[in-house]
């Protein structure tokens, strides 16, 4: 038996470029201003706060990687201060020659010290900073932090973006398992629909879809599953 890969498929597939990201095209499109940003050469200190799997994330990665920064990440609900001292520390070592980017995400969970303790490493430039949140920033972000960053808000993915990238999906898994499965438009468009807005959710679904299925994924067969 064929062992399934323990990477989840939402990150296998998970976007390496702005132009492979479903949704946030005010965001990451030609016009989009973080786009714009980064052509002018310019990252600064972000917030992004949106619904889960809308690419916060991923648009972090991609941020550092075309920033040639080093890119380290915390939860907040598992990170402490000593985390970040330590992310910190390396600034005055090899990684400090290209910067550091440092993602948060949850970053409601870090209480108002917490949070405070972060202006000054952002205050002096050793780090770049973007944090995220799936809560409102302005009710659940120190106003002294959000002061010094741009926030920028991601929205729930329209099913019409999602059902590409569920394609992509039924590609990959074919080529993992040597299938040949295919997948109907309607069944597609259920499915994104079914995840109200969430990428990452829509591949959970299709991906139970898939082993659940024989050769096509049809939504009546959907419906019996």
């Amino acid at each position: 038996m064929k062992l399934m890969s323990n990477t989840p498929l939402a990150e296998r597939l998970r976007p390496t470029s702005f132009g492979e990201i479903a949704g946030q095209e005010h965001l990451i499109s030609s016009r989009g201003v973080i786009s714009r940003m980064m052509l002018a050469g310019r990252v600064s200190n972000m917030i992004f706060y949106g619904p889960p799997g809308t690419g916060k994330t991923t648009v972090a990665n991609i941020i550092a990687k075309n920033s040639g920064m080093q890119l380290f990440k915390l939860n907040a609900t598992t990170a402490s201060l000593s985390d970040v001292k330590e992310i910190i520390s390396s600034a005055d070592g090899l990684f400090s020659q290209s910067g550091i980017l440092l993602y948060l995400d949850e970053i409601q969970y870090f209480n108002k010290k917490q949070q405070q303790s972060l202006l000054e490493y952002i205050e002096d430039g050793r780090v770049t900073f973007i944090a995220s949140t799936t809560e409102n920033p302005y009710f659940y972000i120190y106003d002294a932090l959000i002061s010094r960053c741009s926030v920028f808000e991601f929205k729930p993915v329209s099913y019409k973006s999602i059902v590409p990238v569920l394609r992509r999906a039924l590609d990959c898994l074919n080529e993992e398992n040597k299938k040949d499965k295919i997948a109907n438009d309607d069944a597609l468009e259920f499915l994104a629909s079914c995840a109200h807005g969430d990428v990452r959710h829509a591949l959970t679904l299709f991906e139970g879809a898939y082993y659940a299925s024989d050769d096509e994924i049809t939504i009546e067969k959907l419906h019996n599953v």
